[in-house]
């Protein structure tokens, strides 16, 4: 028989036991078998979770798993990463990318909007309504608004482009078509010049579905030619936002006027420069500021380099702000007054230029003009033999975009849209995209970039979306279609952050 254990009840352990030696007598604490097991569980828990914290905490610094890959994308072979210079940046491995300096996947094409234009101009409305010119493709002749509805067509390939200008007695005749949209309040402003002798201003604040007008925007002292037209954001005497105009005209800088009631009527026109400025009445387009401040650029007063002129008043008064050319010199074509301004979400002013080597430059200024960034070559490295029709635009503070087309060899004329995430970064990241795939160049004519060139006219406009979407306004000229550019792919220009764009399928000939 097997004879049964002794057991101890709690009761009988003893409380302590004398260990001795020659000089220390340490008291030994027993206790109870559960509350032993519980201390024993507690320590083996924290003891665990040390141990897991060291060797995760080390396998987050040292995993190369863990490294993000800057270049972890496909790349199309339209596509091109760079550096200021024209210096390729796909793989450097020196170059610290951070923040907003990264890249993205990024795509680029077009959308045809089924008829001509000329010298296209284009604006986006709060409804998401994009519009852009078409001379002589309206009722009776006049000028078309076409509206496309391309802004938010991800997942098919379907879109359709109408014209929106039908009121019941067009302006038929406009030897320059114009057309601007007011970012802060959305209304469509129609502004067409007729054979140099006036102009005429119809609006729409409903997408195009009714229009007011005409009003007559001109004076008779003096012809009327190469108009634009803009908005800022200071609140007029009787409108939200104030309007100017300005003209090349009898006067040896540009002529602006203003209006204080949304282009009902119009003030006289004064000279669009400082006083005794002899820089040519041909000036790139003009663009009102959320400062309430407007800018415009041409040659500078001396007749060299290029400038950019600022109001603060609304025309009252101008100053002059050299641009950078003294390196880059300034092109000898055809449009060769064309240094176009563009202002971001806070004020923040971007130029751009073609030098004497015909390429693309850019500047910046954060202080409304009064200094300006050393001069970027934006060009991508691959080799173009020249570029043309420059057009500028911006989102959010840091990022910028530009549009021109350049020669690829051979007079095979491309289209171009390159742009900045961080533009303020001493070494920005820019990205290039050719909007037409080889085999489909806009233009073959020799010097297409350099001279008025089919329906290129004297100049392209372009514009960001309230989604970042960059939207470039040209023509195909081989077609004889004008077409939306666009960042198809990409990264987005709005936001403190930078963000992907939902992707759009390609357009391309098939739209034409």
């Amino acid at each position: 028989m097997t004879e049964p254990m002794n057991t101890i009840t709690a009761e009988e352990v003893l409380e302590a036991e004398a260990v001795e030696d020659d000089s220390i007598s340490i008291p030994i604490n027993y206790y109870p078998l559960k509350q032993a097991l519980a201390i024993g569980l507690i320590l083996l828990v924290i003891s665990s979770s040390i141990l897991y914290y060291a060797l995760s905490t080390e396998e987050i610094v040292n995993s190369p798993d863990e490294v993000i890959e800057i270049w972890d994308f496909p790349i199309n072979n339209h596509t091109w990463y760079h550096f200021p210079g024209g210096i390729d940046a796909v793989g450097n491995e020196s170059f610290e990318f951070e923040g907003r300096n990264i890249p993205f996947q990024t795509e680029g094409t077009y959308y045809g909007i089924g008829m001509s234009t000329f010298e296209p101009t284009m604006g986006i409305t709060q409804t998401d309504t994009m519009v852009m010119s078409s001379w002589g493709n309206g009722p009776s002749g006049s000028t078309a608004i076409v509206s496309c509805d391309l802004i938010g067509m991800l997942d098919s390939l379907d879109y359709s482009c109408t014209n929106v200008y039908d009121p019941l007695v067009p302006i038929a005749n406009s030897n320059d078509p114009y057309v601007y949209v007011d970012p802060w309040t959305g209304r469509i402003m129609k502004f067409d010049m007729h054979a140099l002798l006036g102009m005429t201003v119809e609006w729409s604040d409903n997408d195009g579905a009714s229009w007011t007008g005409p009003t007559i925007a001109t004076q008779p002292y003096s012809v009327q030619d190469h108009q634009t037209i803009a908005s800022s954001n200071a609140p007029a005497l009787f409108h939200e936002t104030t309007w100017m105009y300005c003209i090349n005209g009898n006067a040896p800088g540009p002529l602006c006027a203003a209006s204080q009631d949304g282009g009902a009527t119009w003030g006289p026109e004064t000279f669009g420069s400082p006083p005794d400025c002899q820089s040519g009445g041909l000036t790139a387009h003009l663009v009102g500021s959320v400062d309430g401040n407007f800018y415009r650029g041409n040659i500078g007063c001396d007749g060299t380099g290029y400038s950019v002129y600022r109001t603060t008043n609304a025309g009252i008064s101008w100053t002059e702000h050299v641009l950078p050319t003294s390196v880059t010199g300034t092109a000898d074509t055809w449009n060769a007054e064309e240094a176009q301004v563009e202002v971001d979400s806070e004020g923040n002013i971007h130029a751009m230029w073609m030098g004497l080597d015909n390429m693309p430059y850019w500047s910046y200024s954060t202080d409304s003009g009064d200094t300006w960034s050393n001069e970027t070559m934006i060009a991508p490295p691959i080799g173009l033999v020249g570029t043309g029709f420059p057009v500028s635009v911006a989102g959010d503070a840091g990022t910028v975009g530009f549009g021109y087309v350049g020669d690829a060899g051979d007079d095979t004329w491309n289209a171009y849209l390159t742009f900045a995430t961080d533009a303020f970064n001493e070494t920005p990241l820019l990205t290039t995209v050719q909007i037409n795939v080889n085999g489909d160049p806009i233009d073959e004519t020799p010097d297409c970039g350099y001279n008025r060139c089919g329906g290129l006219g004297d100049f392209l406009d372009i514009r960001v979306d309230a989604y970042g979407r960059i939207w470039f306004a040209l023509s195909h000229n081989r077609a004889d279609i004008g077409i939306f550019a666009t960042i198809n792919v990409g990264p987005s220009l709005r936001g403190d952050a930078v963000s992907e764009l939902a992707p759009m399928l390609a357009g391309g000939e098939q739209t034409l």
